[in-house]
């Protein structure tokens, strides 16, 4: 598609060019009217207790020593949780009065020369770390771990695999059926997302984000930004099973259209780009979410999610429809006209809303951490599932999990 004719209203075009900042647009932050509002400030501290099992560091600290990487990149919430919860006062050092059982084990840390994590000794890991906590301690076996929590933040959660044919194939480890997964992960009527998982936002360096903001009168001029992959020529070079061919459209739609800035280049002011845009694009790339989710949130950048039936971080808190927009993959051809046609008023409800610190918050893991953040946010989702119903207590000698089951190379030991 070329450049076209663009007729915009008035007021959008003054955004554009500049006439109103940052400050114009969001005059006053909005709470979140109803129940997501309260859910988003709930505290969880008094109403559940975690017990932290203390495993070989070879499961955790060991792993990070020996690549540091792992801090920084998308996937290490499982890092941050477990510092969080050796701290938090929800801990508990009585097993016996806890609510919720936290095996700190991390399994993303495996990375390539580029920093990619590889899944592929993810399951291993994940099996060894149950073992050791099903032979050391009663609890697990007392509910096959129906009342503990795992982090899972790989592409597909539980199946590890960032290919998602092949997630499918694996499906969600067989030892983790029981427990709750709490995973960046989430797509309706997906074999990778079982029921009651909670949903959390990909990790984002909270200081690296702070270190580049920018003033709050800077006008936004960019209509549409975008930095990232159209096409993943190493692990797709037919071109059309990478992200559904969706950002292959993006790309060949707009890549000559003058209200979007789009291209793989990932410069330096990206952050700085993000604070300058109304809209950022968020769109499927292997897997159904990306750190641009967080971004566009703490930036104040208008999300627009391109993932049939995604499902998004803290759902109960963060009032998506209303502070985002939604586009069907099918539609990308479309997504000019989607945008343009959005009347001003949505747009600066969206961004007030956005604007909103507390909403910026629930998408961060900050150390230390702080009120609202993530971590609580994961805590609310735990609480919320409490008291535990009593049908998940086993009887005496009483198993239902298969220890064998799953692929073969699964099954040696780690």
């Amino acid at each position: 598609m070329g450049v076209k004719s663009w007729i915009l209203p008035l007021f959008l075009l003054q955004i554009l060019f500049g006439k109103f900042g940052i400050a114009e647009l969001e005059q006053h932050t909005e709470r979140i009217s109803g129940s997501a509002g309260d859910v988003l400030e709930d505290d969880p501290v008094g109403r559940l207790k975690v017990f932290v099992y203390e495993l070989p560091i070879k499961y955790n600290k060991k792993i990070v020593g020996r690549d540091p990487r792992c801090l920084n990149h998308m996937f290490a919430a499982e890092i941050f949780m477990h510092r969080f919860l050796l701290t938090s006062p929800v801990r508990t050092l009585n097993p016996e009065e806890a609510d919720w059982f936290y095996t700190p084990v991390y399994t993303t840390c495996d990375l390539t020369p580029n920093g990619l994590p590889l899944p592929f000794k993810s399951p291993r890991v994940m099996r060894s770390a149950i073992q050791f906590i099903s032979t050391n301690w009663p609890y697990w076996n007392r509910t096959e771990g129906a009342d503990h929590f795992f982090l899972v933040p790989h592409d597909f959660g539980a199946c590890f695999h960032y290919q998602e044919e092949k997630a499918i194939q694996r499906g969600i480890l067989p030892l983790l059926k029981k427990a709750t997964l709490v995973q960046t992960f989430g797509q309706e009527n997906h074999v990778c997302l079982k029921e009651g998982s909670i949903i959390i936002p990909p990790y984002a360096p909270p200081q690296k984000m702070q270190a580049h903001m920018i003033t709050p009168d800077t006008p936004r001029s960019i209509f549409v930004y975008f930095r990232g992959l159209f096409y993943d020529v190493g692990n797709d070079p037919e071109g059309g099973y990478y992200a559904r061919g969706a950002r292959a459209s993006l790309w060949e739609n707009f890549k000559n259209n003058p209200l979007f800035d789009i291209s793989t280049e990932h410069p330096t002011t990206y952050y700085e780009d993000m604070q300058r845009a109304v809209f950022c694009l968020c769109p499927l790339g292997w897997a159904p979410w990306s750190p641009r989710l967080v971004e566009g949130v703490v930036f104040g950048c208008i999300p627009v999610i391109i993932a049939d039936d995604i499902v998004l971080p803290f759902a109960d808190a963060i009032p998506w429809e209303e502070i985002g927009v939604f586009v069907a993959e099918k539609d990308v051809p479309n997504l000019d006209t989607i945008l343009t046609n959005i009347p001003i008023d949505v747009i600066l409800r969206k961004q007030r809303l956005l604007a909103n610190p507390s909403m910026k918050q629930a998408m961060l893991f900050p150390q230390p951490a702080q009120p609202g953040d993530a971590f609580h946010q994961i805590l609310n989702g735990l609480a919320r599932k409490l008291p535990h119903d009593k049908s998940i207590y086993l009887k005496p000698g009483e198993r239902t999990l298969n220890w064998t089951a799953g692929p073969k190379g699964d099954l040696k030991p780690w």
